[in-house]
């Protein structure tokens, strides 16, 4: 049996999760690492589906990322297999053959092509995926396809996650209510450059490839790309956004008409980013870090990800230690213009430091009571310029050591 997992003092209980139009899944338990579980997911989707991609920036890919890819410019979908356990990534050839076999086993189950089917595996790197074992089971898995397994494929998917992530939204769209709905798995090698591990948004709404493509890249960059655990960043990195088409609107790529779509999907990729940083390995606190004034958006971005990497940082934090002196050692070393006589620091909104000192008659106390909450709240600000950023982060506790010295004992 799976050994039971300390749940995250974070976590949040699953939504209520109605089906989308012209998605059915279905899990199982191939045993690629895990026993007692379910470790591979199957879903198919409506002919016609589109899709819509981002993948990790990591130059050493798994073989399912370079299957996706190859395949993501056709924009058509027909089904999608997930598995946990094993990434597929590093194995040469015989990582390559794995994915074909996965892909033809689910065409040929599902009645469509490989070159439909997308991809995307989660674990270990380093040890040939053992692909006959998710062949073996997915005419199992076609048989029990269903509609409302929303659930079970967020659980599915998980490794050393402590809790199943799902989010939904609704929208209108060309006068007609679209629904969305989205899964998510990752819990630490979490620094994305472009997406979280996996991520699987699922929606009815009829929108071109492009259109989905143009929207997914830019909120992503909103959402997952401002998160970080341990600066780690996956070479399984995977979101994927999956559109039916089944529920009754005019396709459509007008920026105006898709935009209450665009904030329901940004919401829906929000969340699913928040869980991810919630359920950080060893977490017990959420960190919102807000840096202003810097001299570009990307500027501050930058800087906020070098305070949010902080192993520094994130220890006083997990110490419940309101020692700014880090936060501006963070700020000067992301590579970013900063003075330090114009620098601002605040912590649960108290200034602690400003124009290069410390705040005349600054009393800690209402920040030692701040550190000692869940959600940590950090504000900086640069004091040279409008650029703003928000990242967000998680504390850096022993649990974080404990789980990764024996990933794979």
């Amino acid at each position: 049996m799976a050994k039971p997992v300390a749940i995250s003092p974070l976590a949040l209980p699953l939504p209520g999760l109605s089906p989308v139009a012209g998605v059915t899944m279905a899990v199982g338990q191939a045993g690629i690492r895990y026993q007692g579980r379910t470790d591979v997911l199957l879903v198919q989707f409506t002919p016609g589906t589109t899709v819509a991609g981002v993948f990790t920036k990591n130059l050493c890919p798994g073989a399912p990322v370079t299957w996706c890819r190859e395949i993501l410019p056709a924009g058509l979908a027909t089904g999608l297999v997930v598995n946990a356990g094993n990434a597929n990534v590093f194995n040469g050839i015989a990582g390559q053959r794995a994915v074909e076999a996965t892909a033809h086993a689910a065409a040929k189950s599902l009645g469509s092509t490989p070159e439909t089917i997308y991809l995307a595996s989660t674990g270990v790197i380093g040890e040939p995926l053992p692909a006959h074992k998710i062949v073996a089971v997915m005419d199992d898995l076609r048989a029990n396809l269903r509609s409302d397994a929303l659930a079970d494929a967020a659980r599915a998917i998980m490794t050393t996650d402590t809790f199943p992530k799902a989010a939904t939204r609704t929208a209108r769209l060309g006068g007609v209510e679209v629904r969305i709905a989205g899964i998510a798995k990752g819990s630490g090698m979490i620094a994305p450059d472009m997406a979280t591990m996996l991520s699987f948004i699922f929606t009815d709404a009829a929108i071109p490839a492009d259109a989905l493509q143009s929207m997914l890249s830019k909120l992503v960059d909103q959402s997952f790309n401002c998160i970080t655990i341990d600066s780690d960043t996956s070479t399984s990195d995977t979101v994927l956004l999956f559109a039916t088409g089944q529920a009754g609107n005019q396709p459509t790529d007008d920026p105006a008409a898709l935009a209450d779509y665009r904030r329901a999907l940004g919401e829906v990729l929000h969340e699913l980013a928040m869980m991810v940083v919630r359920d950080g390995e060893g977490a017990q606190k959420l960190v919102r870090i807000t840096v202003d004034g810097a001299v570009s958006n990307h500027s501050a971005k930058r800087i906020a990800m070098a305070i949010a990497n902080s192993p520094l940082v994130k220890t006083a934090i997990a110490g419940e230690d309101a020692n700014w002196g880090r936060i501006v050692m963070a700020v000067g070393k992301a590579g970013e213009p900063a003075d330090r006589d114009k620098l601002a620091i605040a912590v649960g909104g108290t200034w602690m430091a400003k124009a290069g000192g410390i705040v005349p008659g600054y009393d800690e106390t209402p920040v030692v009571a701040h550190m000692k909450g869940r959600e940590i709240d950090i504000d900086v600000d640069i004091g040279l310029g409008t650029g703003r950023a928000t990242v967000w982060t998680c504390d850096l506790t022993h649990g974080y050591i404990d789980i990764n010295g024996s990933y794979r004992s």
